[in-house]
């Protein structure tokens, strides 16, 4: 596929950009591009695919690839997306190498799951070639925007809407994705430091058969009323159960629950349809088998939480994402029960954070061959 680029007619001063990225906080700021690419439904292709079986295959072609500056983007106020939730995103960052090269981390583990939400959400299907094109293309354009700080990144986010101005129940028959990007500093601000996190009793985020190992909007706006009842109880995050498994641990509002034990294993919620793969908790359970820990995908309850932490057998719980990297978890509240890790050292969850990170930012070696040069 082929970009057009459309050239910025005012980009940001180096001046200010300099100051931006001396504190840019979290997708507070954006660079001077975008990506876009169109698509079209082919509808009598839908049609016979459809009469075939195979009615999740949107059959269409894509168009009109371009780097353009980031700006507005116009819709009619009957798009799908803003009807239907018809919308997915991917989260994936960059980062600047001691020698000024600039890369990213398994991007086409991002495109697979970009497709696999696409799919759940009956959007058209992107090659992954494409994708990691339009990333490349726009990191090209704002290499200047990339910083270069003690745990900052440009944090890129792709995402996938549905544009058809038609209000009938039914997938959109026009669709554009687009990819931004963002300098980043520390997830939640500062110090690195042991988070609190409430337990959500109330809300799920989301249920069998539902949208929950896609990432789409729609289960990050179904956290965001518990995550509001968190904040104002001084939490950091939410903690959602799946009530049916004896209140077995998901996940949390954007982030996977990892737990280390005192005999070497690194545990994790296991996927089941309703818990997003995410692409750090993948790397993290490799990261983990390199360095000779024992690595178990299964079902793990509150209470099996709360007696792990009480005996000692469960030493450090931590979350995982792309935007947070590895953040500690210090305690669980669940109304009055308290499960309490503060005291521990965190020191597995620090090797592996900093395993990862030295592996992102090129300051180990890559074994695996994960890194991707950008610019």
């Amino acid at each position: 596929m082929e970009f057009e680029l459309h050239p910025h007619p005012t980009p940001v001063s180096a001046d200010e950009r300099a100051q931006i990225l001396k504190d840019p906080g979290f997708g507070s700021y954006f660079t001077d591009y975008m990506a876009t690419i169109e698509w079209k439904a082919d509808v009598s292709a839908q049609r016979e695919a459809a009469a075939a079986g195979n009615f999740l295959d949107m059959k269409g072609t894509w168009s009109s690839a371009r780097i353009e500056p980031f700006g507005p983007i116009t819709l009619s106020p009957a798009a799908g997306v803003l009807h239907y939730a018809q919308e997915v995103f991917e989260g994936i960052k960059a980062y600047r190498h001691q020698d000024g090269s600039i890369w990213t981390f398994r991007p086409f583990e991002n495109a697979r799951r970009l497709n696999r939400s696409a799919r759940r959400l009956a959007l058209p299907q992107l090659d992954e070639e494409a994708f990691v094109k339009a990333i490349q293309l726009l990191v090209e354009q704002d290499q200047g925007w990339v910083p270069d700080g003690d745990g900052q990144s440009l944090y890129i986010r792709p995402f996938m809407i549905g544009t058809e101005a038609f209000l009938g129940v039914r997938p959109a028959r026009a669709v554009s994705f687009h990819v931004i990007a963002s300098p980043a500093g520390n997830y939640f601000g500062g110090e690195l430091k042991p988070v609190s996190i409430m337990v959500s009793r109330q809300y799920a985020r989301s249920g069998p058969g539902g949208t929950g190992e896609a990432k789409c909007g729609g289960n990050y706006a179904a956290s965001l009323a518990p995550q509001l009842e968190a904040d104002a109880q001084g939490y950091n995050q939410v903690l959602f159960l799946d009530p049916t498994h004896d209140n077995a641990v998901e996940e949390l509002g954007g982030m996977n629950v990892m737990f280390v034990t005192d005999d070497n294993r690194l545990i994790t919620p296991q996927l089941t349809g309703t818990i997003l793969e995410g692409v750090t908790r993948k790397s993290i359970l490799q990261l983990a088998e390199d360095q000779g820990m024992t690595v178990e995908e299964r079902r793990i309850t509150l209470d099996e939480w709360d007696r792990g932490v009480a005996d000692g057998t469960i030493t450090e719980v931590f979350a995982c994402g792309t935007a947070a990297v590895i953040t500690p978890i210090g305690t669980l509240h669940d109304g009055d029960r308290v499960i309490d890790s503060s005291h521990s050292d965190f020191a597995v969850t620090n090797r592996l954070r900093q395993t990862l990170l030295d592996l992102q930012t090129g300051a180990s070696d890559d074994p695996h061959g994960w890194l991707y040069r950008l610019a």
